[in-house]
């Protein structure tokens, strides 16, 4: 019977326990030695010798876990560290409850646990790090992330969520997440996505949602079934903004058609022009033609101007899509006389009055796009102007602030009519033929505002004029900032 009890992976004991309290082992086996680190002769002329080899931050928890068994009067089990020859092991305690007279009898054993207790250890670990690396991961993705559960209430939202729909976890948790970012046209949309992940299927979808502000946000939407034992029990859901993606998408497909309606145009008026001078030369060529020649290469000359200002207009939108934005200060004064100094060769340019007003403020934006607002409107205003009538008026007033500067334009001349409005800033569009121009003046100077960040709006009326009002930022605190850093690199 002791070579049985020896080789068991426990210590087995009797235990009487006195109503004083005090504690004697009538039994305990030899492997005591081996598992304890105590002699079974040791521990039965000493009780208390198991007890203050209990590991000193259990002992609280051991004697509470006794007193209260004691109470219950039922079977005792109880996990702990000891100290064996300075080494700590885990042991589990367990033990029947029988009294007798006043006194309690237990039979039990003590397991050494310290392999399970170092595999439940490094198992743990190893969940807390997987448990930490999501959530680091969660939190820190550079896209909006959610965890549904099964009914698609909402259990974690990441801060790239809240950034981009503007709900924070406070708001969200326990709550259906469709009633919250999906507009109202799309609620279907949205309960038959869940279902569908539900069901155990990944979706990738274009659609859109809207931020708590009402703003529509398009965005890629990956929504992946979270399983457990071949059950669905949550929704995980990642939200890609691609608002500026559409946008570039969008702004593409308005290029693609202006490119096309572009190509046709340049292949038109260039070719139009040719086939005028090849007319008159073949047209000089021919026997007995007694023409002035002069006459001829007047109009010829005429037709290379008319090339020349179109190719001229063609460079100078390609020049505003492609070059940078360049910050200086800008000399309102000194653009608008040259201006009307290089437009003087126009028709009808020296029978204009020109009226301007423009206030005294630093402003900083790109003096080379506000020369070219200036050319094109300034060359509207002159092929535009009233034939017959009062005299052809221009008036600039360029009104300055910290922020931002209003520029308005108005003239006198023949107007436009109000169904054509939309219209006259799309490419090649004419509202009149009084002008055989490019037609691509007003397309290039509402390209050049919205390249500073302004905006401009147009408002006239036949035989009265039109007005245009232009909005730029003023970006002299970008400037102070670029001048900042510049002395701090040449200080360095």
């Amino acid at each position: 019977m002791s070579d049985f009890l020896q080789q068991l992976p426990g210590v087995i004991y009797e235990l009487t326990i006195r109503p004083d309290g005090s504690k004697t082992f009538t039994f305990v086996s030899d492997n005591c030695q081996e598992i304890l680190g105590l002699s079974a002769n040791d521990i039965l002329k000493d009780a208390s010798l198991l007890d203050n080899a209990i590991f000193q931050e259990d002992r609280e928890n051991f004697n509470q876990s006794s007193k209260e068994n004691y109470k219950r009067q039922t079977l005792w089990s109880w996990e702990g560290r000891i100290l064996v020859h300075n080494e700590i092991r885990w042991i589990e305690a367990r033990s029947n409850f029988e009294k007798r007279d006043n006194s309690v009898f237990r039979k039990g054993i003590i397991l050494d646990i310290t392999e399970r207790k170092h595999r439940e250890q490094d198992a743990e670990a190893v969940s807390k790090r997987n448990e930490t690396m999501f959530t680091q991961l969660f939190n820190s993705a550079p896209m909006g992330l959610v965890l549904l559960d099964e009914h698609g209430k909402v259990e974690l939202v990441n801060a790239g969520f809240h950034e981009m729909f503007g709900y924070d976890l406070n708001a969200l948790r326990g709550k259906n997440l469709n009633d919250f970012i999906v507009p109202d046209d799309l609620k279907n949309e949205g309960i038959d996505l869940n279902n569908l992940i539900t069901a155990n299927k990944i979706i990738s979808v274009v659609t859109r949602r809207k931020h708590k502000t009402g703003q529509v946000v398009d965005v890629l939407l990956y929504g992946v079934p979270v399983e457990l034992n071949h059950r669905t029990i949550g929704i995980y859901g990642a939200y890609v903004d691609i608002t500026e993606r559409k946008k570039v998408e969008e702004e593409l497909k308005v290029r693609n058609t202006e490119l096309d309606n572009f190509v046709y145009k340049v292949s038109h008026d260039l070719r139009a022009p040719l086939s005028s001078i090849l007319g008159l030369v073949n047209l000089a060529r021919l026997p007995g033609n007694d023409d002035n020649p002069m006459d001829y290469i007047n109009i010829i000359g005429s037709k290379v101007e008319d090339l020349d200002h179109f190719i001229g207009d063609v460079l100078s939108h390609s020049k505003n899509l492609k070059m940078d934005v360049s910050i200086t200060r800008v000399d309102f004064n000194n653009i608008i006389s040259r201006t009307f100094t290089d437009l003087n060769y126009l028709e009808g340019a020296s029978d204009m009055m020109i009226y301007r007003r423009v206030d005294d403020n630093d402003f900083y934006s790109d003096p080379w796009r506000i020369s070219e607002i200036f050319r094109n409107l300034v060359s509207n205003a002159i092929k535009y102007r009233q034939i017959k009538g009062n005299t052809p008026e221009i008036r600039i007033e360029i009104n300055g602030g910290d922020l931002q500067t209003e520029i308005v334009f108005a003239d006198n001349g023949i107007g436009i009519e109000r169904e054509n409005l939309a219209k006259i800033f799309e490419m090649f569009y004419r509202a009149t033929v009084q002008s055989d121009g490019s037609g691509i003046g007003l397309y290039i100077v509402k390209n050049a505002v919205e390249k500073l960040g302004g905006t401009i709006s147009v408002h006239s009326e036949i035989g009265v004029g039109t007005t245009f009002t232009i909005i730029l930022p003023n970006r002299s605190a970008e400037k102070a900032t670029e001048n900042t850093v510049h002395f701090a690199v040449q200080k360095q």
